[in-house]
């Protein structure tokens, strides 16, 4: 069987699992937007005391805030690098719609600060628009339940249940090749820039 660790920092949490066909050996997060960079290692660390026979890594590939995504991108890379394994990216947004059973139309929307939001709509849990980034206010004009952190934050969610990526389905999205990411979705510049690029 296939053991797979499992990284998402798309959100303002650092997920880190370790799942084989389907089960979780274990998982960990830590809460805090600006925390990733001390998370990350630390959670993997964890979870790598109770196996280290990893196989392949899956990572979020985003939409997230641009410090954040890339220190889980770039960790799983140099980890995966190092054991010479594969890393598999995918949508992060995908990984929160496979926690939403019902079978209609609905938008995940998760924070992508400014007060704004990154989001994907959604028909039966397969995504057919975006991901965008926009006001919370337009998404939520049109008029569709709203799940994920950023409809929470910005008060649009229709449930407060369904905030983050579920680690068992971001491996189980993996195995499908056509819904694989091979570059971090920012979807825009980061907030800080160097001096020489910034405009007068």
């Amino acid at each position: 069987m296939t053991i797979a660790l499992a990284i998402d920092t798309s959100t303002s949490r650092t997920s880190v699992a370790i799942i084989e066909a389907g089960a979780i050996l274990w998982h960990g997060h830590r809460d805090g937007a600006t925390s990733h960079g001390d998370a990350l290692p630390a959670l993997v660390a964890e979870g790598l005391k109770g196996t280290s026979l990893i196989d392949v890594v899956v990572v979020g590939m985003g939409p997230g805030p641009f410090t954040g995504l890339r220190v889980g991108v770039a960790f799983a890379r140099t980890f995966a690098f190092t054991r010479n394994i594969s890393v598999v990216g995918v949508c992060s947004l995908d990984a929160i719609a496979a926690m939403v059973r019902e079978e209609f139309d609905f938008i995940i929307a998760t924070d992508a600060r400014r007060k704004e939001v990154y989001w994907a709509k959604y028909i039966s849990g397969a995504r057919v628009d975006g991901p965008h980034v926009d006001f919370p206010a337009k998404v939520a004009s049109i008029g569709l339940p709203i799940f994920g952190e950023g409809g929470v934050k910005y008060s649009i969610a229709s449930d407060d249940e369904i905030v983050y990526p579920d680690m068992v389905a971001l491996v189980a999205i993996a195995a499908n090749s056509a819904s694989q990411i091979s570059e971090p979705m920012y979807l825009r510049r980061p907030d800080a820039v160097p001096t020489n690029e910034r405009k007068p």
